[in-house]
């Protein structure tokens, strides 16, 4: 059948493109495509979904992994964690690091991404390798040479201070310097999220900057109304990624503090995953544990939500869409 043009001719009607042989195609790609990521699929399956279920079976019950038995305990679990004042105090301490610990890396690693981002591109690189040294370090090492800084007698910090006629704290004794000890650690591996933020800087357009210099915007107006708006996305998964990992913080706390069994340490040095840990590998009571666990779980989630639903809303994209 002719389709008739508006001049009274005939035009031949469109090919349609073979469809099986398209469909046929599509299909072995996505078969191509999931037998690539079949060991992630499969690792996934029974390392995170399986051990997740297997977790959750054991919050309801007795389970001893010395003797292997496993006793129905129904609630009593959970319901233990309302009565253990260690478990609300642990929780304590590591909702008071996060909110401390969180907004100061986000700034500092800023920080550093600003500097990054004005230097030049050969000495950029030079930095930025050397800023990204740290991250590589492994935790022991940073903790040996952490414990050494924040000696409260002889450690470089506090000499540093006494320089400008200032005396220290005991950094890992008194109790109201444990944290922010601990967020000192931290900062010390702030470069994975300045490298975040360097590419988003990266991909700011500089014409927005060339025409607000025209209109008179000095350096900190164009921060606030340029950069911070078009890096925001970038800011907003680091506080969600920052957030998830301070809430799940182990390795400065016990390094510091809890490597050493028979040490006392102080109560405000015990954050939740360390005595999650101590519950499970010197209790070996894995029920408690992985009740605790779920807890931990519920928590993160929920200020996930949380923060998903209200910072979404000052976040820019492109596209207008939120």
């Amino acid at each position: 059948m002719t389709h008739l043009t508006t001049s009274g001719s005939t035009a031949t009607p469109p090919v349609q493109p073979p469809r099986r042989r398209a469909k046929k195609y599509n299909t072995r790609e996505a078969v191509a495509g999931y037998l690539f990521i079949s060991p992630w699929i499969v690792g996934f399956l029974i390392f995170t979904v399986g051990a997740m279920v297997f977790s959750l079976t054991v919050s309801f019950s007795h389970y001893n992994l010395v003797t292997g038995t496993m006793a129905p305990a129904g609630i009593d679990n959970y319901a233990r964690l309302f009565d253990d004042p260690k478990v609300m105090l642990s929780l304590r301490n590591t909702l008071f690091y996060a909110v401390m610990a969180v907004p100061l890396e986000i700034v500092v690693a800023l920080l550093l991404a600003l500097l990054l981002h004005r230097a030049g591109r050969r000495s950029a690189g030079i930095f930025r390798t050397l800023f990204y040294l740290p991250k590589m370090t492994p935790a022991v090492a940073t903790a040996a040479v952490f414990l050494l800084l924040l000696n409260g007698n002889s450690g470089a910090i506090n000499k540093g201070l006494a320089v400008f006629g200032i005396q220290g704290p005991q950094w890992l004794v008194d109790p109201a310097w444990v944290k922010p000890s601990i967020v000192l650690m931290t900062l010390w591996t702030v470069s994975g999220t300045m490298v975040i933020f360097l590419a988003a800087l990266n991909n700011v357009p500089r014409e927005l900057y060339e025409v607000s210099s025209l209109d008179g915007a000095g350096p900190a107006r164009q921060f606030f109304n340029i950069t911070l708006p078009m890096i925001s996305s970038a800011v907003f998964f680091n506080l969600l990624v920052l957030t998830i990992a301070a809430l799940q913080m182990f390795d400065q706390a016990y390094l510091l503090f809890w490597r050493d069994q028979s040490s006392t340490s102080p109560e405000s040095s015990l954050f939740y995953a360390v005595y999650l840990f101590q519950q499970a590998f010197r209790q070996f009571d894995f029920g408690f544990a992985a009740a605790m666990s779920w807890l931990m779980f519920v928590i993160v989630m929920a200020i996930t939500v949380f923060q998903l639903k209200f910072g979404n809303r000052f976040v820019y994209y492109e596209g207008g869409d939120r």
